[in-house]
């Protein structure tokens, strides 16, 4: 049997006065209600960068200047393997704003590992933790 690649997603890392940016999955998703590191799938022959500034401005209302990586994970959900590519990410303008149906919060770093996170996003939230 041949294995499939990894689907490659990036999400931003935005932090502001000690906290961190979270969203909800989508209603009717995969892990719907799960909260995550914010931003999506790469689209064909997109840069990673580009994808991620993208689902921000699509998903969020969100100008970001993408810095560089923070965390790379690969997790392999019953459905399929992702590489998750977390960048820091400098917000430029606009408000969180769930544009499709998404919560978002600001997350005190200390207390990522108490909301109920993509399991992907586990790792790079005990990063963030210190733990």
């Amino acid at each position: 049997m041949q294995q499939q690649l990894p689907v490659v997603v990036v999400a931003g890392l935005i932090e502001r006065n000690g906290a961190v940016l979270l969203a909800t999955r989508p209603p009717g998703s995969h892990l719907e209600h799960r909260w995550e590191l914010p931003g999506g799938k790469l689209g064909p022959g997109e840069s990673p960068e580009g994808a991620l500034s993208r689902e921000l401005r699509e998903e969020l209302g969100l100008e970001v200047e993408v810095g560089g990586i923070f965390h790379v994970h690969y997790h392999a959900y019953a459905s399929g393997a992702i590489l998750l590519l977390v960048y820091h990410c400098r917000l430029m303008s606009g408000e969180p704003r769930g544009l499709e149906g998404q919560a978002c919060a600001w997350i005190p770093r200390e207390r990522l590992l108490e909301v109920p996170l993509a399991p992907a996003d586990v790792p790079a939230a005990r990063v963030l933790a210190g733990l």
